[in-house]
């Protein structure tokens, strides 16, 4: 079939979204045929099968949404937010298909589990977003068929953060970027948190260019920004870096530490699992996209019921929600850290814990605004400026906050407690 008999077979589709409602699509439009064709190919549609807040479902129970669903939130935004510029700089719309595709794909190389599995596997899913976009028949040629050298493009916008003006750029990849805005509002709707009601209308209509020709927010916008800011500080301390979301990850990283340990001729793989796992310089294109979280929990599964028991543990304790507890040590220092650790390796032991499967430390650090890394500026027509020259509130976003926890058998909880509160008064 002709990719204009394909187009046009296409015809209208709209996606009900839970936040952004209708999501339609034409393709008697050319760039938004090429979306459609890029949405039904197979690396997209895998793109359902993992979690866009990876095993935070074992904290807040409602937090199931998939990575296909924030990506069509991210094109739609933006989409609307070009819309909007194209009447400030028409010239913006030969942009459309660059937009289009990096908005769709920003998020196509990301494994299991999300973020966590970037943790757990060390790779990074710019990179193999990248990769797909080059490399995959089924990516790649709708993306050139709409204009050669759009692919290429694509990738160097996801992976390098390089476009050909700011402004498609500073959508995709900045302080305020489409990605951010989707997924602020969708994993507070999706975890029942109330900290992601964002003036979405108000930040998208505040978009305006400034005299180099960049992204800016006119000042009518600022407080809706400054609340954007202050908003995702908040569930980056409530959901993302959740202590229950940390003892999940921790948990995850064990277990996969333990499973390369093992070895193939100790546990089970399939064909797939055993390259991410023991041969990670052989995964290829077919390898990477065949894992996903059902694969990645099929797995998890049978270690349960075969593995060896330190791995079978382990899995159990996840799969069952058997957590381990986690209290807060930000107030310690590393050393102090150290120490608390190993009295709380003796504690368990004493309890009749493994230490090595029950007790760990988890950082995290957080900069609630980077002026260096996609900053923003007002613009207000005469006079622009660095968003924190103006704002006191967003100032006080730029130093980093961190989050220690001691990660421990629910059973010393207590007097783990006891003990931290002793050597916290001693130092």
């Amino acid at each position: 079939m002709s990719s204009q008999l394909k187009s046009q077979s296409m015809g209208l589709r709209t996606y009900q979204d839970p936040l952004h409602h209708g999501i339609s699509l034409d393709s008697a439009d050319s760039a938004e045929a090429m979306v459609m064709e890029l949405i039904d190919s197979a690396p997209f549609q895998r793109l359902r099968r993992i979690r866009q807040l990876g095993p935070a479902f074992l904290t807040f129970h409602g937090a199931e949404s998939s990575r296909f669903t924030h990506s069509l939130g991210v094109f739609h935004l933006a989409r609307k937010a070009l819309n909007a510029l194209i009447k400030l700089e028409p010239n913006l719309i030969k942009f459309r298909g660059l937009l289009y595709g990096a908005a769709l794909l920003h998020d196509l190389g990301h494994g299991p589990l999300s973020h966590t599995g970037e943790e757990i596997f060390g790779f990074r899913h710019e990179k193999w977003s990248s990769l797909l976009i080059r490399k995959h028949s089924a990516i790649k040629d709708p993306l050139e068929r709409f204009n050669k050298g759009t692919a290429d493009q694509v990738a160097d916008l996801i992976e390098l953060d390089q476009a050909p003006h700011g402004v498609i750029k500073n959508l995709i990849s900045s302080q305020l970027d489409c990605d951010r805005l989707d997924y602020l509002l969708r994993d507070s709707y999706s975890t029942g948190t109330s900290y992601g009601r964002l003036d979405l209308d108000r930040i998208l209509s505040a978009l305006t260019i400034a005299p180099d020709g960049d992204l800016a927010i006119h000042p009518k916008g600022l407080m809706a920004v400054e609340h954007y800011l202050v908003v995702r500080n908040l569930m980056y301390r409530s959901v993302y870096n959740h202590r229950l979301n940390e003892v999940c990850n921790w948990l995850l990283e064990k277990i996969i530490h333990i499973a390369r340990e093992l070895g193939p001729n100790q546990i089970w793989a399939d064909n797939f699992m055993r390259k991410w796992l023991w041969h990670p310089n052989t995964v290829d294109l077919e390898t990477f996209l065949a894992n996903d979280d059902i694969r990645m929990g099929y797995h998890l599964l049978r270690w349960q019921d075969e593995a060896p028991i330190p791995l079978s543990k382990l899995c159990n304790r996840l799969l069952n929600r058997h957590l381990l507890k986690a209290l807060a040590i930000d107030h310690l220092n590393n050393g102090e850290q150290l120490e608390v650790l190993a009295l709380t390796r003796k504690l368990a032991e004493a309890n009749g814990h493994d230490p090595d499967l029950s007790c760990g430390l988890r950082h995290q650090q957080h900069h609630g605004y980077h002026p260096y890394r996609g900053g923003l500026r007002l613009w207000d027509g005469n006079q622009l400026q660095a968003i924190e020259q103006v704002s006191p509130l967003i100032r006080s976003l730029i130093n980093p906050c961190g989050s220690s926890w001691l990660i421990h058998p629910k059973e010393i909880h207590e007097k783990l407690k006891t003990q931290l509160k002793r050597f916290s008064e001693s130092i």
